[in-house]
């Protein structure tokens, strides 16, 4: 048994409750380059509805809820997250989602969720996702707003960064990723220059053959776990031996099975976990063990985002009145989750706060595995 709490959230139903059904819709990318990080989040919800369905169901008020899922693919293309979302509004009647997860889709849906009073808890990297107009939007997962610049500094000085050449994919997420690098970069003295690529490319030998030829380092955070797999792979075939840093998402895993390990040796990655936290260590275990694959980042972030989502839903006493329950999951300050204590954060930055505030990771690889090697928070690594 685990020995976090699945939270006050997963309590078990008393006999005076009455039985109900709480849906909670999940879009986000299922299939093609963006899937590992899709897949993640829709076990992360699968799993944390699993739990709490065994243990009773949800109990909010005098009702105990159990929870269903509805599940769409958006394929990493904004039209098909507003069909999903449509769906999941119209026909579902869905009052929560897990997703969007990519930025285009997360703007092609969030006025129609906001208008409908839809709260979301969406992945998406993009700092238009968060605003004051925008009070039932919520993001569970750290960003390269967040991370690039406390990572870059150190990253900075352990290499002695000079030129860096940036490689994202040409859409709203690539666009945004590659404006809070070339920040972060510019904050310690390296001028960073971004080429982009149409997001379905898998030939990058063009690409990477000009940029390399002009940089020191190659920076790739921002990319699917495949992409840079894929790149990782190919610039080690072009001869390249220098610094590859992926600065944002959890790709370790995929860019390891993609790439090689041979060629994924060394690569700095972000590193949203981690595993010598005894409730982080104890839900991955868990997880493997039933899924029989890695969990990656965005499976943590967002089972942690559904212990403060169901959490905030019990302290406002009702799952009908989004409004409410919006309010409570704002309020919410160190609480416990498979991530360690979060909070939330983002006043100064977006307007609102409803980014969460965790620790983060500088990791390296090193024979197939991140290996932890600078502790973080929004101010530094050290």
């Amino acid at each position: 048994m685990l020995r976090f709490a699945v939270l006050a959230a997963a309590a078990l139903a008393t006999g005076t409750a009455s039985a109900e059904t709480l849906t909670i819709g999940i879009n986000a990318t299922l299939s093609g380059a963006g899937a590992v990080f899709g897949e993640g989040m829709a076990l992360a919800a699968t799993n944390f509805a699993d739990e709490v369905n065994a243990k009773g169901g949800l109990k909010v008020g005098d009702k105990a809820y159990t929870i269903e899922l509805r599940k769409y693919d958006d394929r990493y293309r904004a039209q098909d997250a507003v069909t999903a979302m449509e769906r999941l509004i119209l026909e579902d009647k869905v009052k929560y989602v897990v997703g969007p997860m990519g930025s285009a889709s997360t703007l092609a849906t969030q006025a129609r969720t906001n208008g409908d009073k839809v709260l979301t808890l969406t992945m998406a990297f993009t700092p238009k996702a968060l605003s004051p107009q925008l009070p039932f939007s919520f993001r569970p997962a750290i960003t390269t707003a967040e991370f690039t610049g406390p990572q870059l500094a150190w990253l900075g000085k352990t290499l002695a960064l000079k030129r860096v050449r940036a490689l994202e994919p040409n859409d709203e997420t690539g666009q945004s990723v590659a404006a809070s690098q070339k920040e972060a970069y510019a904050a310690i003295g390296v001028n960073l220059e971004a080429d982009f690529f149409e997001r379905e490319r898998v030939d990058f030998i063009p690409i990477l053959t000009r940029a390399l030829a002009q940089a020191d380092a190659l920076e790739i955070g921002g990319n699917s776990p495949t992409t840079a797999g894929l790149l990782v792979k190919q610039a080690r075939e072009l001869g390249y031996k220098g610094p590859i840093l992926v600065t944002g998402g959890d790709v370790t895993a995929e860019l390891v099975k993609v790439a090689g390990k041979q060629a994924a040796e060394g690569v700095y990655v972000h590193l949203p976990i981690d595993l010598s936290k005894r409730e982080t260590a104890d839900y991955i275990k868990a997880f493997e063990g039933k899924f029989k694959q890695p969990a990656n980042g965005h499976n943590l972030f967002i089972y942690s985002g559904l212990q403060m989502l169901t959490a905030a839903m019990q302290k406002a006493g009702t799952v009908d009145d989004t409004a409410k329950v919006a309010k409570e999951l704002e309020a919410l300050s160190s609480f416990p989750t498979v991530l360690g204590s979060a909070s939330w954060t983002g006043e100064k930055r977006y307007g609102v706060n409803h980014q969460i505030d965790v620790p983060f990771y500088v990791g390296q690889i090193k024979d197939g595995v991140a290996t932890k090697v600078a502790t973080c928070n929004v101010s530094a690594c050290n």
